[in-house]
C-alpha cells in the first residue's frame, strides 16, 4: 500500500494535513525529518504512516506512560499490532512482551527512554529489524527545554550501538531556536529534513481577564457548559485541591492531578477525565503533555504559568480536533510575585 491508502485504511483520513507528507516522504526516503509542529497538528501520523509501509519495526522513543497506551490502543483497535515496554508493566508482562517483540508480532513498538539502558531491551533492539527511531517529545533532550529528560540522552548512544542506524524523526510541539539546535545535536541529526508548521491554530480563542473572584468565573464557566469537557492549570498543588473540592462541593463533576498523587490516583483520575467521567481536569503543569483528549473545550489558568513557552503547550491541549476552543487566563498580580520568588528558588539550587 502507498501512504494514501495506508493513512485512509487505518486512520480514516482522506488528505494530509500541513507538513505530515513532506516528512512522510522524507522517512521513506530514508532520510532523517525533524518535524516542529503545534498540539493536534497530527505528529503522530509522521511516523505512524511510515511504519506500516516500511519494512521491521518502528520504535517511538516516548516519555508518557499515559500516551503510550491510548496510541498502542488506538492502534490495535485499528488492526495494527502495537506494543509498549515502561514501567506500569510487570517484570512477566515485560518478559512475555518482549518474547513477542522478538518473534516480531509488533509493527510498531512504544518505549520509555528509560529502557533504551537496560540490557534486555538493548539485547532485543541488536538482533531486531529496525526501520524507524522516532523520538516524541523531543525537547525534553534539550536543558534549555522547561521538560529536560536526562534519560533522553541515552538515545544517541543507544543508536549509535545498533549494527544498522535506521532512519531518524524527532518531532516536537514548541522549540525556540536554541532547543531545535540542541535536538539536532544530542540525537546526530545530520542533514535531517525539517518542517516547521505555523504555530497560529486558527481554531483558539485567546483571553486574559482579572477577575476578582476566580473561582466565582471557574463556577460559573463550567456550569454554563455543562456538556463540554475543559482544563483548569494551577500553579500550586494546594490551589488544585482547593479548586476541584470546591466545584465538586457545587456539583461539578471534576477530577485533580498532580505531581503529589499516587501513580494509581493519577491514572484513574487521567481516565475519568479522558473517558468523560468527569468531565473538568484540576491539574497543575504536571498533567496534559501527550494527552489524547480531542474534544477538550477550553483550558483556563488559574494562575499566570511560569513562561510563555509552558502556556502556549498548555492553552493547545484545547480543540485538538479543529473545533473552536477557548484559552482564558486569569491574571493576578500576586501570581507575578509567585512565578519570581520560584524562579528565584530555582537560580539558588542551581549554584
Amino acid at each position: 500500500m502507498d501512504k494514501k491508502e495506508v493513512l485512509k485504511k487505518y486512520f480514516g483520513y482522506d488528505g494530509f494535513r500541513e507538513g505530515q507528507e513532506t516528512l512522510i516522504d522524507g522517512i521513506l526516503q530514508g532520510q532523517d525529518v525533524f518535524g516542529v509542529m503545534p498540539t493536534g497538528a497530527g505528529k503522530s501520523l509522521c511516523y505512524q504512516v511510515p511504519a506500516l509501509i516500511l519494512p521491521g519495526i518502528t520504535l517511538v522513543i516516548s516519555p508518557l506512560i499515559s500516551l503510550m497506551r491510548d496510541q498502542v490502543g488506538a492502534l490495535n483497535q485499528a488492526g495494527i499490532h502495537a506494543a509498549y515496554f515502561n514501567s506500569s508493566l510487570t517484570p512477566g508482562q515485560y518478559r512475555k512482551a518482549l518474547a513477542l517483540a522478538a518473534e516480531g508480532r509488533y509493527k510498531i513498538i512504544y518505549v520509555a527512554p528509560e529502557r533504551l539502558a537496560v540490557d534486555s531491551f538493548r539485547d532485543f533492539a541488536f538482533r531486531a529489524e529496525i526501520s524507524l527511531v522516532a523520538v516524541d517529545e523531543a525537547h525534553c533532550v534539550s536543558q534549555w527545554g522547561q521538560d529536560f529528560r536526562p534519560s533522553y540522552l541515552r538515545i544517541r548512544d543507544f543508536l549509535e550501538g545498533l549494527p544498522r542506524r535506521p532512519v531518524v524523526g524527532a518531532f516536537t510541539a514548541t522549540a525556540t531556536r536554541e532547543v531545535r539546535e540542541d535536538i539536532l545535536t544530542e540525537l546526530g541529526l545530520e542533514s535531517a529534513r525539517t518542517v516547521v508548521t505555523g504555530f497560529d491554530r486558527k481554531n483558539l480563542f485567546y483571553e486574559v481577564r482579572q477577575e476578582r473572584d476566580k473561582y466565582a468565573f471557574v463556577r460559573k464557566y463550567a456550569a454554563d457548559r455543562p456538556g463540554e469537557s475543559g482544563i483548569i492549570y494551577c500553579l500550586a498543588r494546594k490551589t488544585v485541591e482547593e479548586v476541584c473540592g470546591r466545584l465538586l462541593q457545587d456539583g461539578i463533576p471534576a477530577t485533580r492531578y498532580h505531581a503529589g498523587l499516587s501513580d494509581e490516583e493519577r491514572r484513574r483520575n487521567q481516565d475519568a477525565f479522558l473517558y468523560e467521567e468527569r468531565r473538568v481536569m484540576v491539574a497543575t503543569n504536571a498533567f496534559g503533555m501527550g494527552i489524547d483528549k480531542s474534544n477538550v473545550r477550553y483550558v483556563i489558568h488559574y494562575n499566570m504559568p511560569k513562561d510563555v513557552e509552558s502556556y502556549y503547550q498548555e492553552a493547545g491541549r484545547a480543540g485538538r480536533d479543529g473545533e473552536e476552543s477557548r484559552c482564558i487566563l486569569l491574571y493576578a498580580p500576586q501570581d507575578v510575585r509567585t512565578n519570581q520568588f520560584l524562579l528565584e528558588q530555582g537560580r539558588k539550587m542551581k549554584r
